[in-house]
């Protein structure tokens, strides 16, 4: 890749970047997701903080400026009414849980991370920035403590958009469908119906949102005979790295850790429960019936993230490695599930692989990290900044000028970034 090629790159990836900023803060893309998004956010923060660190610290300000009372930040701001998206506003029904309309399920706690990354580029701006901050990203690893942990110290989702990865097959298992009347849908609009998750996955996300406005949000209240509660490794693996950060962070502004220390320690004994015991590597667990769901997904390979080494999946990584052009597919090639155009099916993703990378990296894995990293440059390079990318032959698939993929390319792919 030529310095003049991967620099135009750059700037492309800035305009996109502009173009969906809304005012101090972002959407993923027009049209298909025209709200905030959590941790599209917080990716988009990390992005813009390559150019214009007083824009990340809005993105990451405006995303905290919709936490709940009892902690949760969710998973979409509703800062308008779009007509065009369902479910909107009207169907959650959260108007009293907090200060921006809103969805009722939080997703990956990426934030605090990205917070870290944004302040120690500029400490002078972000010293007061960070105390700000800092006790709503503890508020919230509080309420996923609280609300969210397993008796096995691991992590669950209530809701499957809640880990991010909407229709993985890790939650295939785990609910069965039901009846919620008669609605229109309004993504396969925007994209072919072929790359977004089917009809009977939206029964069951719409079932789920019904139960959670029934209940009015109560956390206690949903605990009761939860039809949906799956361990999940994104979230735990975030998690914990998340609480490494803030952990971090709460010494470097000498307050105390005592809590999140504790909560390190939780998550770390935790991980080990998610491993399938026939294959080795880390995957989900149906909470209510303790079956281990048995896939190999991007999520699997996210404990070099949260700084937990694995030399079994170190093994599944080179293979997977071997196997794709463009890795790190969403699911195996080799599952019988495998559906490289259809969203968490098995398309490659490049905010998994960022993450994927950045902890290789940092656990001395140069090799296994550079390696992503290129095949993610050249994807980007070849395909474009779309939402994501066929594993094996690159196909772009969702929205385009997609917004964490522009972040992602920025902050981590761009060789203008250097070597590791």
């Amino acid at each position: 890749m030529t310095n003049s090629k991967w620099l135009q790159l750059d700037e492309k990836a800035q305009n996109i970047l502009i173009k969906n900023d809304r005012g101090g803060f972002t959407v993923p893309t027009a049209g298909l997701y025209p709200y905030q998004w959590n941790w599209d956010s917080a990716f988009a923060g990390w992005g813009f903080s390559t150019f214009d660190i007083e824009r990340a610290w809005q993105e990451l300000e405006s995303l905290f400026a919709g936490q709940w009372n009892n902690g949760m930040v969710p998973h979409i701001l509703f800062r308008s009414n779009d007509p065009d998206y369902f479910p909107g506003p009207d169907v959650w029904g959260t108007e009293q849980c907090g200060p921006i309309s809103s969805s009722g399920i939080s997703q990956p706690p990426v934030a605090a991370t990205f917070v870290r990354a944004i302040w120690e580029k500029d400490k002078t701006i972000g010293n007061n920035r960070l105390k700000k901050i800092f006790p709503k990203l503890k508020a919230w690893h509080k309420w996923f403590m609280t609300w969210r942990l397993t008796d096995r110290n691991c992590i669950f989702i209530s809701h499957p958009w809640e880990a991010g990865r909407d229709n993985s097959p890790d939650w295939d298992n785990a609910m069965n469908p039901v009846g919620v009347g008669k609605y229109t849908r309004r993504d396969t609009s925007h994209v072919d119906g072929s790359m977004r998750p089917t009809q009977e996955d939206y029964d069951r996300y719409l079932w789920l949102v019904q139960r959670g406005r029934k209940l009015k949000w109560d956390e206690e209240l949903m605990s009761v005979n939860r039809p949906f509660e799956v361990a999940d490794p994104t979230m735990t693996f975030i998690l914990l790295r998340a609480s490494r950060d803030l952990l971090y962070m709460a010494e470097a502004l000498d307050v105390d850790n005592i809590e999140i220390s504790e909560w390190c320690s939780t998550l770390r004994e935790g991980i080990e429960t998610l491993r399938n015991p026939d294959g080795g590597f880390f995957n989900a667990i149906n909470c209510r019936t303790d079956e281990h769901s048995g896939n190999i997904t991007s999520a699997s390979f996210l404990n070099w993230y949260a700084g937990i080494d694995d030399d079994e999946t170190l093994k599944i990584l080179t293979k997977t490695l071997e196997e794709t052009r463009y890795p790190i597919p969403s699911l195996s090639i080799n599952s019988e599930k495998f559906d490289g155009m259809r969203y968490w099916r098995g398309p490659t993703w490049v905010v998994l692989n960022s993450l994927v990378g950045i902890g290789l990296s940092e656990m001395g894995y140069i090799a296994e990290a550079t390696l992503l990293r290129k095949r993610t440059q050249s994807l980007i390079l070849e395909k474009g900044f779309a939402e994501y990318f066929h594993p094996l032959n690159g196909t772009p698939g969702g929205g385009d000028s997609f917004t964490w993929t522009a972040a992602v390319w920025l902050a981590w792919a761009s060789p203008s970034n250097g070597e590791y």
